[in-house]
């Protein structure tokens, strides 16, 4: 017998998550205990709550693949042209209630699992992270849903697939993905994040497609062309993810390559000894794919970092340019003309630099093999590929030393020396003479050794490069890259970064998505923008009460799990203050903290999302837009897409405080002196010599030295300058807090305008401008519909 509703669960199942019916969820328990008992061979007497997980995820996957398949028959036969996003990160997090949403499953599948004696919840939690992504970068490409807090790399997948778009990810099956972290006695740990060992429901290996990649090795020039030969060969083993749109029934891919061996050692030239270790060898191959490397902020080279990146592109391109030939723009006889289409029918979209070889491994294949000649085949590269750049810090920008390059990659060394000779000829051509900016503007770099700036590949070999956030592309355009900028101008564009509302809001936040959905309709889920309606009920005392309840319940919801798992009390009346961000200086994690210390008998936590990088420095961020569609304020600088928040909720409506870009630059014009400000401001002297002379931590008195040796000496983000303003704006927000009716007030007006910051906008814009893709909204046929409604458009 079904559990009687609350009114609010009543409301729940006419809602966006989906309509519960009697058919959809006897169909949902039939096929959960299908798989309990044929996929995982167990009975309800011996299963374990995993098993229980992987049957409801197998249940949930068995109404994707129908969709999956007729997706691809679908491309198959329109030849829309296919956008491919690559990227070395994608920080994917759960899976489970994100295609129960789409699908429109989520309430039938809670009450299949309610009359089968089971927790859903329960289930949910056993679900593994796919952290295969360190912060915003791989999170634009996944989202990570874990700790609450994830990005935009998956966002993009899931709004690509929403939108109708032809897409697909590829990136790299790490084994280990980003650590977790911990806080065990006060100090921060890392652990092994083994997210596979016990499986992963959503993946399909697809050995059939299994491609050889090369390194290594010499090139040989012959009548017949240029060769690469002797090289070492690593195969690249797909594994497809479904990627479902929302409510659409489209259903993308995003292929996951996985390094293996080759099995072509020849047993007769082996005695026994020799034999275990080929087989024991076989592992540095493997090794490709085996981790992620952490920290997407600094570089450092490493070789088997650059395999992996050339591992990537160079199993991908051997995948597109297959599909590319498989495609009736791709069999023509004339291979002199067939790959004029390619700009047509393939956008390559470069997520960062990491995927920049993809540059020369193009010019390799369409030269040394399609035996195209060079302008011909430079000309279809750069109209195909387009670059994201995600960050202005120096340290983080990929420089590959020559020598290195020239051990693992000879041949791609040759082709890039020969593009970067071509691009200088131009650039001395139009300025004659002027050597300082062929230095600046070389792909190689002459000081402290040759080595390849390839971010300045990226901008060379591609036909757009855009920045995440409005200041962060114009920093992009007028500073950093200012003089290709000058040279091709309308070649830089903007792309403000976006989060998927699905994952977002309805997922995480189904109280507020509900509330939202009863004042303004439904539609908003696929169009954030009507989010604007709500300004119409800033002044509706009911909707003012029942926004303000929403938010109550989450924050005692959050208290009895910080209770439960870290025996931590809080009042959930307090105020909640919270900065989830990935620990670097730029975030200045340093100046909350000082904060603390200042408030020492620590006034209650916020509902105030901190956003306090210095200006100039957060390309865009994605926490900030998050916490704003969740009904949070905002404490921060006028830094990322911060200032386009302000410019959509206005000004007043967040909590801004310190220095903007120009004043920043005129800091550093004029020298900044930490010590002005430890003498000028008390309060920051005082918790910094409480610090400095062990007060916290008195066992180990010198324990913190090297942070304020830091702060004092080697701050390039000036936490001191401006800690007065961010503590007076604190002082603001704790006076707006203590009237509750004007708090709700402002984080309604926030709600209203964050319309902007889906990632739907961001990939409309990206097709737009950059793809030259139109977003459909046909809707695919399902499976149990005639095969021939493929062929024709149902689209509103």
């Amino acid at each position: 017998m079904a559990k009687p509703l609350t009114d609010q669960e009543k409301r729940k199942q006419i809602s966006i998550r989906g309509i519960v019916g009697v058919e959809n969820v006897a169909e949902l328990k039939k096929g959960f205990n299908r798989h309990l008992h044929f996929t995982l061979v167990k009975d309800r007497n011996v299963a374990t709550p995993r098993d229980y997980y992987f049957a409801l995820a197998h249940t949930v996957r068995d109404h994707l693949v129908g969709r999956w398949i007729r997706t691809q028959q679908y491309y198959y036969e329109k030849h829309p042209k296919r956008v491919y996003y690559l990227s070395l990160e994608f920080y994917m997090g759960r899976t489970l209630q994100n295609t129960m949403i789409n699908l429109g499953l989520q309430n039938a599948c809670d009450e299949a699992i309610y009359q089968l004696g089971l927790d859903i919840e329960e289930l949910e939690e056993i679900e593994e992270d796919a952290g295969l992504g360190n912060g915003g970068l791989g999170r634009l490409a996944g989202y990570r849903a874990r700790s609450g807090i994830t990005g935009s790399k998956a966002c993009f997948l899931d709004s690509m697939a929403t939108l109708g778009l032809a897409a697909y990810g590829y990136g790299i099956r790490y084994e280990y993905g980003i650590f977790n972290q911990k806080i065990q006695d006060g100090w921060q740990v890392e652990e092994a994040d083994d997210w596979l060992r016990h499986g992963n429901p959503w993946e399909k290996a697809r050995p059939e497609f299994m491609l050889p990649v090369h390194y290594y090795g010499r090139v040989i020039h012959t009548q017949n062309g240029t060769k690469w030969v002797d090289t070492q060969v690593v195969l690249a083993l797909p594994y497809d993810t479904p990627v479902p749109g929302y409510m659409n029934n489209t259903v993308n891919t995003m292929r996951l390559w996985s390094a293996r061996a080759p099995n072509d050692f020849n047993l007769r030239d082996f005695n026994v000894g020799d034999y275990i270790q080929a087989v024991l060898d076989r592992n540095l191959a493997e090794n490709i794919s085996r981790v992620l490397y952490p920290n997407d902020n600094f570089f450092e080279g490493k070789e088997l970092r650059l395999k992996q990146e050339y591992f990537v592109v160079a199993a991908t391109l051997q995948d597109v340019i297959r599909r590319f030939k498989a495609s009736k723009f791709g069999t023509s006889d004339n291979v002199l003309t067939v790959f004029d289409a390619l700009p047509d029918q393939v956008a390559i979209q470069l997520n960062d630099t990491h995927p920049a070889l993809a540059i020369p491994e193009l010019m390799r294949i369409l030269v040394d093999i399609e035996r195209l000649p060079w302008h011909k085949a430079w000309k279809i590269t750069t109209k195909t590929f387009a670059y994201t750049n995600h960050t202005v810090l120096p340290e983080a920008l990929e420089r590959w030393p020559v020598e290195l390059v020239e051990k693992l990659l000879p041949r791609h060394l040759q082709i890039i020396y020969e593009i970067n000779q071509k691009h200088l000829d131009r650039i001395a051509a139009l300025f004659p003479k002027d050597e300082d900016r062929l230095r600046r503007m070389s792909l190689i770099e002459e000081e402290g050794g040759k080595k390849i700036n390839m971010a300045h590949l990226c901008i060379v070999g591609s036909h757009a490069v855009n920045g995440v956030a409005k200041i962060h592309s114009d920093i992009v355009k007028t500073k950093v890259f200012n003089d290709f900028s000058e040279i091709e101008p309308d070649k830089f564009q903007n792309k403000t970064n976006g989060i998927t509302p699905r994952r977002w809001l309805l997922l995480c936040n189904p109280g507020l998505a509900e509330l939202i959905a009863e004042k303004i309709g439904e539609d908003y889920v696929k169009d954030l923008s009507q989010l604007t309606k709500l300004h119409s009920f800033v002044h509706d005392d009911i909707f003012l009460c029942e926004v303000s309840n929403v938010k109550q319940e989450n924050k005692l919801k959050f208290s009895q799990f910080l209770e439960k798992e870290y025996k931590l009390k809080i009042n959930p009346s307090s105020m909640f203050d919270v900065q989830v961000k990935r620990i670097h200086e730029y975030k200045r994690q340093l100046m909350n903290c000082l904060h603390i210390i200042t408030m020492y008998n620590l006034i209650p936590a916020t509902d105030l999302s901190e956003q306090i990088s210095t200006a100039g420095t957060e390309a865009s961020g994605t926490g900030n837009m998050k916490f704003m569609l969740n009904g949070a304020l905002t404490i921060g600088t006028m830094d990322g897409a911060n200032v386009e928040m302000a410019e959509e909720a206005g000004e007043e409506n967040l909590f801004i405080f310190g220095m903007r870009v120009d004043d920043v630059a005129a800091l550093d014009n004029k020298g900044y002196n930490a010590k002005e400000y430890y003498e000028k401001l008390p309060e920051l002297k005082v918790a910094i010599d409480q610090i400095d002379n062990g007060f916290f931590y008195p066992k180990q008195p010198d324990l913190f030295k090297d942070i304020i040796n830091m702060l004092f000496y080697h701050d390039r983000f000036k936490v001191f300058a401006d800690y007065e303003s961010y503590v007076k704006c604190q002082e603001k927000v704790s006076q707006l807090y203590m009237n509750s009716k004007e708090w709700t007030k402002m984080v309604v007006k926030n709600i209203a305008a964050s319309g902007k910051f889906s990632s739907d906008r961001t990939i409309k814009e990206y097709a737009k401008d950059i793809w030259s893709m139109e977003p459909s909204d046909l809707k695919i046929p399902l499976p149990n519909e005639p095969r021939e409604l493929l062929n024709k458009d149902n689209s509103k």
